[in-house]
C-alpha cells in the first residue's frame, strides 16, 4: 500500500497513456493551450498582427467604464431573465399535456421535438420571414387592423422577439421533463386523489418535487445557454440590432475579437463571462439545496 510500483504496474501505467495519448494531446493542444493563452492575452494589449504586450488588469478596468460593455451585459441579462422562466413553465406545461393518454401522442411528441434540431441558423431565417416588415406575422395583424410593432426594427420590440424566437425551440427540455415525469410512481397520484387533491396541488405537492432534479438541470443549462446567446440575434439583425438593442455580450465579445482586432479585451470578456457563469450555477446550487429533492432521499 502506497509503496513503489511493481514493473508490471509501470508497464500497465504506460501502456493506459500511451492508449489515451491522442485525448491527451488533443486536449493539451486544443482545450488546455487555447485557455491558459486566453488567460494570459486578457492581461495584454493584443491586436493579433503584433506581439501582446502586457498591460496588467487595465482590460478589466476598462470595462468598469465601458457604457457599451454595461449595454451588453443588460440585453444579456434581460434575455435570461424572461426566456429561462418562460421556457421552462413552456416545456413543463407542455410535457405534463403530453404525459398524458391522449390521441397521436407520438405525433405530438415529435412534433414539439423537431424544432430542437433545426440548426439555428434556419430558425433565424425563418423568424426574419415571419417577423420582417411586411413579413406573415404583420399581415395577420393587418388583417385585424393593428399595425405592425416593428419586430426586428423597435429597439422595445427586439429583445422580446428574439425572447419569443428562444422559447419556440424547447423541444430538448419538454424531452427530459417528459422522461422524468414518466419516473413519478403513480402510487402517489393515486393517493392524492383519493384524499381529494386537485390536479394544481398534485402538480406542486407531487410533480414538481419529484421532478426537481431535471428542473435543477434545465435551470443550470438554460443560463448558461442564454449568457451565450449568439446565432440568433447575430442571424436575424446582423449584430448589435437597433440603438444596440440586440448587442448580447457573445455579439459584443465576438466584435472585440474579430472585427476591432482588440483581442486582450475579448480574452477578458471571455474570462469575466466565465466568472460569472460559475458564480450563478454556484448561487442556484445552494439556493436549491433545500429543494431538489433526488430519489432514495429521506
Amino acid at each position: 500500500m502506497g509503496g513503489a510500483m511493481t514493473r508490471g504496474e509501470r508497464q500497465n501505467l504506460v501502456k493506459g497513456l500511451a492508449f489515451i495519448s491522442p485525448w491527451i494531446i488533443g486536449f493539451a493542444v486544443f482545450g488546455l493551450y487555447p485557455i491558459l493563452a486566453s488567460l494570459y492575452y486578457s492581461f495584454c494589449d493584443y491586436d493579433v498582427l503584433n506581439k501582446p504586450a502586457f498591460i496588467g488588469t487595465l482590460n478589466y478596468q476598462d470595462m468598469v467604464h465601458d457604457s457599451v460593455f454595461w449595454k451588453s451585459m443588460y440585453n444579456t441579462a434581460y434575455f435570461a431573465l424572461f426566456s429561462i422562466p418562460l421556457g421552462m413553465a413552456l416545456a413543463l406545461i407542455i410535457a405534463v399535456g403530453l404525459n398524458q393518454k391522449i390521441m397521436a401522442r407520438s405525433v405530438f411528441r415529435t412534433a414539439y421535438f423537431l424544432p430542437s434540431i433545426v440548426p439555428l441558423v434556419g430558425v433565424s431565417m425563418i423568424w426574419i420571414w415571419l417577423f420582417n416588415g411586411g413579413g406573415l406575422v404583420d399581415h395577420g395583424l393587418s388583417w385585424l387592423g393593428l399595425p405592425s410593432p416593428g419586430w426586428l426594427t423597435d429597439e422595445h420590440w427586439v429583445k422580446p422577439t428574439l425572447v419569443l424566437s428562444g422559447v419556440w425551440q424547447v423541444g430538448g427540455t419538454i424531452v427530459l421533463f417528459l422522461a422524468a415525469l414518466q419516473d413519478v410512481p403513480k402510487s402517489l397520484y393515486e393517493s392524492a386523489q383519493i384524499d381529494g387533491a386537485s390536479a394544481p396541488v398534485q402538480l406542486r405537492h407531487i410533480t414538481i418535487p419529484m421532478i426537481s432534479p431535471v428542473i435543477y438541470f434545465n435551470l443550470v443549462m438554460g443560463i448558461i445557454g442564454s449568457l451565450q446567446e449568439f446565432v440568433r440575434p447575430f442571424v436575424m439583425l446582423g449584430g448589435p440590432g437597433p440603438n444596440r438593442s440586440a448587442l448580447f455580450y457573445a455579439i459584443n465579445l465576438y466584435q472585440n475579437a474579430f472585427q476591432y482586432l482588440n483581442m486582450g479585451y475579448a480574452c477578458a470578456m471571455a474570462w469575466v463571462l466565465f466568472v460569472v457563469i460559475i458564480l450563478l450555477t454556484w448561487g442556484v446550487t445552494v439556493l436549491s439545496r433545500k429543494h431538489v429533492h433526488y430519489g432514495g432521499e429521506g
